[in-house]
This record gives C-alpha cells, structure tokens and sequence, in this order.
C-alpha cells in the first residue's frame, strides 16, 4: 500500500508528465533497479582493481603537458 500523501503526489507528478500512474511507478521501480545495479557493478569492479598495476601504468605514462583543452581549471 501506498500512503495517502505519497499517492497524491504521485498523481500529480504522473499528471504532469502525461504518463499513467502504472507507467509512472514501473519507471521509478526501472530505476532504482538500475542503480542498484550499477552500484554492484562498480563494486565488482573495484574488487577486481590492481592499485599496483595502476602505479605501474602511470609511472611508465610520459610526463607531458597536457593538450590544449585538458588543461586544469
């Protein structure tokens, strides 16, 4: 169940954005899987990660200017 006040709300957004109220919550749920999802990819990813190897790789990158455009600020 959805609480009165979040409902109303809903409505109104779903209004708004000319979408059904079904359509509307199916597209938040969408998303926050989404997230979820990105997260534990991220995280997959970290485990996986060599901080050596990364040293490595930055250590043996040539110390250059940075191209025009790329620089800071």
């Amino acid at each position: 169940r959805v609480p009165e006040s979040l409902l109303a709300y809903v409505r109104q957004v779903a209004e708004e954005e000319h979408v059904s109220m079904n359509q509307f919550f199916v597209t938040a749920i969408a998303e926050k899987v989404s997230a979820l999802k990105t997260e534990v990819y991220f995280r997959e990813r970290q485990a996986r990660g060599d901080i050596a190897a990364l040293d490595d790789w930055l250590a043996a990158s040539p110390d250059k200017p940075p191209l025009k455009g790329d620089e800071e600020g």
